[in-house]
């Protein structure tokens, strides 16, 4: 059965790479009749066909395209009606030949759509009715019997994903276009969450200053619970950051360490990250340089500070 499923998996994965062969002029004619469109995509095909389209559609609207399926069967009988003149329409059908679809060919040209054929048979009557024809034909089923689409809807999946990222590129479409169309859920977070949203400021953030002793600083910092310390000069510039990590350290080699001044402990290049930075990036920062906090500047100069982000902040925030 695992040599079975090697097989069909094979038989799929030719099938998708074949498509680089078929690709013409066709395909960058339906990029352009996208990009071009003053309306929606309307993206229609029967059975399984249908399911693809279904899917090919959704890609297309979550990718800055407004889309939608349309059920021919459907269209037949009323929902033809949600197609406006400003539309272009992408038609599947592996067969070329399918009933359902072939009757709203009619209807779609006395409307003056643009029509993108994706179709297994170029010299079909769908494919001869399209001002763009995308040929998704296989070579083989991967189902043993020739009957059950299998490569030739990963194949048309896979042509409908190659279409939408292209427009997608085209378009220019930006992580901040993308985040307004996922508000929800985990990817909402990464996309719309950002560092002023997680920053702690005023009272909250911890700071002492330079001449200070480290006995005041760790009172500062077990009373701000963030494992670390801003260290300001006497103009309330950031000059450095005192963690846990130093204090420990500090007070393995000296025995008077709580009495030392904060500037002969302190790391004096601490990580700044904007406010309006993605809580994303911040917590990207804080893994390359294996570290839990991050001072957020008051203005552009950077030397004063308005908050901190931590990473159990993040982490609170269900970012990961």
């Amino acid at each position: 059965m695992i040599d079975r499923a090697k097989r069909i998996l094979e038989i799929e994965a030719e099938a998708v790479l074949d498509l680089r062969d078929k690709l013409n002029e066709d395909f960058n004619r339906s990029v352009d009749m996208i990009l071009a469109c003053k309306g929606k995509v309307i993206v229609t095909g029967m059975g399984k066909s249908g399911l693809v389209s279904n899917k090919i559609s959704s890609t297309l609207a979550c990718s800055g395209t407004p889309a939608f399926f349309l059920h021919p069967a459907e269209a037949i009988h009323g929902d033809m009606g949600m197609i406006a003149k400003q539309d272009v329409v992408i038609a599947i059908s592996n067969s070329g030949e399918t009933e359902e679809v072939i009757r709203i060919l009619p209807l779609i040209k006395r409307k003056g759509l643009k029509l993108i054929v994706m179709t297994g048979n170029v010299n079909s009557t769908l494919a001869k009715n399209g001002d763009a024809v995308l040929n998704i034909g296989v070579k083989e089923e991967a189902c043993p019997l020739g009957l059950v689409p299998t490569a030739s809807t990963a194949a048309t999946m896979a042509m409908g994903d190659a279409l939408a990222v292209t427009v997608l590129e085209e378009r220019g479409f930006s992580e901040d276009d993308f985040a307004v169309l996922h508000p929800g859920g985990a990817l909402g977070k990464k996309l719309l969450l950002k560092v002023e949203d997680l920053m702690h400021s005023g009272e909250a953030v911890p700071v002492v200053y330079e001449d200070d002793s480290m006995e005041n600083t760790l009172l500062e910092m077990t009373s701000k619970r963030f494992g670390m310390t801003a260290v300001c000069n006497r103009k309330d510039e950031l000059v450095g950051i005192v963690t846990d990590g130093d204090i420990r350290r500090g007070i393995e080699k000296k025995q008077d360490f709580l009495s030392t001044r904060v500037k002969e402990v302190m790391t004096t290049t601490p990580k700044l990250i904007s406010k309006s930075d993605l809580a994303a990036k911040a917590l990207q920062v804080m893994e390359d340089y294996s570290i839990t906090s991050l001072f957020i500047p008051a203005d552009e100069n950077r030397k004063k500070i308005s908050g901190v982000v931590h990473l159990h902040d993040i982490l609170k925030a269900g970012l990961v």
